[in-house]
């Protein structure tokens, strides 16, 4: 059995996630998607909870027809020191495989540590897909079409719009 594992933030989790995550799926049996910074929450780069955007996550994927008894959502802490990062991760984690990554950083650090590293094709984004949707927003622009359908209900839903603008604010 092939485990891959799969690192985001998902502050929100957006159609590029999504693709990534069945993308990863078409060649393992189960992956881990690792909601990375999970102790951030309630600031215009991190404004969900760990908790909500797994909600988000899982809502989305099941829309998908993704089979969630292949996916496990684990929540992991920052530790603030790339050395040990990797470790952080392997200890909050069933074994991997496989890591399924763009970023030149994750990239280098799993590899370091032996690990297979192979990439995911881009789905129609750069980057920085999660910080213009956020700052869409923040700005009242249209926002919806970068998530998917039920990630954008689960946002209204906690009024997620409306906090991220509060936080948003400066004095």
């Amino acid at each position: 059995m092939k485990r891959g594992l799969f690192v985001g933030r998902f502050q929100p989790p957006h159609l590029g996630h999504v693709h990534a995550i069945k993308t990863a799926l078409r060649e393992c049996d189960e992956l881990i998607v690792v909601i990375g910074s999970a102790q951030y929450s309630h600031t215009p780069e991190n404004p969900f909870t760990a908790g909500e955007r797994i909600g988000m996550l899982r809502e989305a994927l099941a829309e998908e027809g993704v089979d969630l008894s292949r996916v496990f959502l684990i929540p992991v802490p920052d530790v603030g020191e790339h050395s040990i990062w990797v470790s952080k991760i392997k200890s909050f984690c069933p074994p991997f495989d496989v890591v399924y990554t763009n970023n030149p950083l994750v990239k280098r650090l799993f590899s370091e540590e032996g690990f297979e590293v192979k990439p995911i094709p881009l789905y129609q984004r750069n980057h920085e897909m999660g910080t213009r949707i956020r700052r869409r927003m923040i700005r009242g622009e249209e926002w919806e079409s970068l998530v998917p359908r039920s990630v954008a209900q689960y946002i209204k839903r906690i009024d997620g719009v409306r906090r991220l603008r509060e936080i948003a604010q400066r004095d």
